[in-house]
C-alpha cells in the first residue's frame, strides 16, 4: 500500500473524486482544511479521496459538523472517524508550523528519513499529563480541584484495570479544554512551562527518556504523539530537547481559545493519521520509523511504522505485542530502567523485524 498523495501537489485537485451534484454540501472555501477519506485497506488505512472544507465565520462550526456527518456516509466512515482524521491533519499542521517557527537546522549527519514517535501518558510520563496539567491550572485558580474529579477517577480506573478507556480519554480532555475557553493562548503556553517544572518533570520514565535520547543521538527526529493539548505537549518536547509534538488542537480566534476542538481529541486513528501526514511532509520513510505506546488504542499508529515497541503496556497491548512479535518493556516494575540495558530501538528501526527477532532470541538465551 502506498502513502497517501501529497495534497500540496498542484496537480491534485482538492475535491477530486467528489460525487457530481454534491458540491453545494461543502461550505465555501476560505481557510482550507483537508479531510482524507479512507476505507478498509490491507492495513486499515487506504486513501479513497480528499476534499476541502472550511470554517469561515459565525455559524460555520455547525455547518462544518453537518457536512462531516453527511460526508461520513459518503466516504464509508463514521462521523467520529472523519473527526479523527480532521484532528490528525490539524495536529500535523500545528506541529510543522511550530517547527518552522523554531527554525531548527538538522545536525550534521542527521538521518533525514527516520524518526521516532512516542505516546506520552504512561509511556513517557507516569500517569496522565492532562491530570498533572489540570492540577497546575487549579493551583492557578483556573478552576477548583473538584472540577477535575472525573479525570482523576478515570486515572484511578486505569491504575486498577490497566486499561485506558477511550471514552474517559475523550471526556477528560474535552472537559479540561472547556475550562480554557476565553483564555489567551499565550497565557496557557506560559503556564504550561511552569506546570511542567512543578508537576511533570519528575514524572518522566527514565527508561523511556533514554530511548528518546538514543534516537536523537542517531540524528533522528523525535516526536511526541498525544491526546494532550498541543501547547502542553510542545512544552514537554521543548524541555526534553525533542523535535516537536503532535497533540490535540484547541480552536482559537485572534489568540483566544473558543473552548472547541479542531476535529476531535487526537486519539486512535487520529494519531496514525497525524503521523502519516507529518511523515509525508517531512519526507520520512515510515518503514524506517519507530513508535512507542502503552495502550492498545494506539495500535493504528504502532502498525503504521516499521518498528513498534510497547512500553508499560496495558493487558490488551501486551497480548498484541506477543502475537505480532513487537518489543515490550515495562518500566513500572523496573524503576531503575536507565541503569540496565535499554533496547537499541534505533538499530531495530534501521534493520527491521529480523533484527528485532534476533534481539529477542538473544535475550531469551
Amino acid at each position: 500500500m502506498s502513502d497517501e498523495p501529497d495534497r500540496t501537489d498542484p496537480d491534485i485537485e482538492p475535491n477530486a473524486g467528489a460525487q457530481p451534484g454534491t458540491e453545494s454540501d461543502v461550505p465555501e472555501v476560505v481557510d482550507e482544511v483537508d479531510i482524507v477519506a479512507v476505507g478498509d485497506g490491507p492495513d486499515g488505512v487506504e486513501v479513497i479521496e480528499s476534499v476541502t472544507v472550511t470554517d469561515d465565520g459565525p455559524g460555520e462550526p455547525d455547518r462544518l459538523r453537518e457536512w462531516v456527518s453527511h460526508a461520513s456516509g459518503r466516504f464509508r466512515q463514521t462521523a467520529a472517524e472523519v473527526r479523527q482524521y480532521l484532528a490528525g491533519e490539524a495536529a500535523a499542521k500545528a506541529a510543522l508550523e511550530s517547527l518552522a517557527q523554531r527554525a531548527q537546522t538538522p545536525p550534521d549527519g542527521a538521518d533525514l528519513t527516520a524518526a521516532a514517535f512516542f505516546d506520552v501518558d504512561n509511556t513517557l510520563v507516569q500517569g496522565a499529563s492532562i491530570v498533572h496539567f489540570a492540577r497546575g491550572l487549579a493551583a492557578h485558580k483556573y478552576f477548583s480541584y473538584s472540577d477535575v474529579a472525573g479525570a482523576l477517577w478515570a486515572q484511578i480506573k486505569f491504575r486498577v484495570t490497566g486499561k485506558e478507556n477511550a471514552e474517559d480519554v475523550a471526556e477528560g480532555r474535552e472537559k479540561a479544554l472547556s475550562f480554557i475557553a476565553g483564555r489567551p493562548t499565550a497565557e496557557l503556553v506560559a503556564l504550561g512551562e511552569e506546570i511542567y517544572d512543578e508537576y511533570i518533570a519528575d514524572k518522566i520514565w527514565a527508561g523511556t527518556r533514554a530511548l528518546t535520547q538514543r534516537h536523537l543521538d542517531a540524528g533522528q527526529q523525535v516526536w511526541l504523539v498525544t491526546a494532550t493539548p498541543v501547547e502542553l505537549a510542545q512544552t514537554i518536547a521543548d524541555r526534553l530537547g525533542l523535535t516537536g509534538a503532535l497533540g490535540t488542537v484547541a480552536e482559537s480566534e485572534d489568540g483566544i481559545f473558543t473552548g472547541r476542538l479542531v476535529g476531535d481529541v487526537l486519539h486512535g486513528l487520529g494519531k496514525a493519521h497525524a503521523v502519516r501526514s507529518l511523515a509525508i511532509r517531512e519526507g520520512l520513510n515510515l518503514q524506517r520509523c519507530t513508535a512507542y505506546s502503552d495502550s492498545h488504542n494506539d495500535v493504528p499508529m504502532l502498525s503504521l511504522v516499521g518498528t513498534a515497541v510497547a512500553i508499560n503496556p496495558d493487558s490488551d497491548l501486551k497480548d498484541i505485542a506477543k502475537v505480532r512479535g513487537w518489543e515490550s518493556y515495562d518500566f513500572r516494575v523496573a524503576r531503575k530502567a536507565a541503569k540496565y540495558g535499554v533496547p537499541t530501538a534505533i538499530a531495530l528501526g534501521a534493520l527491521g523485524g529480523g533484527a528485532a527477532a534476533a534481539v529477542r532470541r538473544g535475550r531469551k538465551g
